[in-house]
């Protein structure tokens, strides 16, 4: 395996970890919520999952740069895909930084922007190859 498919199979995993466990956790979230289990239920998913979508965003950051630089590719085909990701972050940033002081509601809309934000993402990829 050369070091560009190496990397290319980090980052796949990495991004298939971020955007399949949004899905995830949105099923279980909706199950959870319809079940009427406890709010600290709902919150240690929440951060199991953020620990577990944090990392797997910076590895799929990380081996995305490197993927383009070991290919030479122009920035220029980055430019879509990157705005993406810069927003999918910055919104993913804002539901966690204020999740306990909105309401379900927001913080449901706000998962699903980064959801459909995540499936673009996949969609900008297909396009660049």
């Amino acid at each position: 395996m050369t070091e560009f498919e190496l990397l290319k199979w980090i980052h796949l995993l990495a991004a298939a970890v971020w955007t399949g466990g949004m899905i995830v956790l949105a099923v279980l979230v909706a199950a959870t919520r319809r079940a009427n289990t406890d709010i600290e239920v709902l919150r240690l998913m929440a951060r199991t999952f953020a620990w577990v979508s944090w990392a797997a965003m910076a590895i799929a950051v990380l081996t995305g740069f490197a993927n383009y630089t070991t290919l030479g590719l122009p920035w220029s085909r980055f430019s879509l895909k990157g705005t993406l990701i810069a927003l999918s972050i910055a919104i993913a940033l804002w539901h966690q930084l204020t999740a306990k002081r909105i309401s379900p509601a927001v913080r449901g809309i706000g998962q699903a922007v980064i959801l459909i934000l995540a499936i673009a993402i996949f969609g900008a990829a297909v396009v660049l190859v």
